[in-house]
């Protein structure tokens, strides 16, 4: 019973986090490539590659919770 509230505590704040990581990542790449166009290739490079950091901290979050529903 406590594992499958743990697994579900573990994904559903992995995902708000997630999610409020990449609004930001992304709310603060768009301002940046307003603010310099010249480097906007730059930011979006680095967007992406934070973005991916960022979903991937996600996964590993769905794994533990699998990993705790399967105990």
């Amino acid at each position: 019973m406590l594992a499958h509230l743990a697994a579900g505590l573990a994904i559903g704040l992995a995902g708000l986090g997630a999610g409020l990581g990449i609004g930001i990542i992304g709310s603060k790449s768009v301002e940046g490539m307003a603010r310099q166009p010249e480097a906007a290739q730059n930011i979006r490079v680095t967007m992406i590659i934070a973005i991916a950091f960022v979903e991937s901290i996600a996964l590993y979050a769905l794994l533990v919770s699998f990993m705790l529903i399967a105990k």
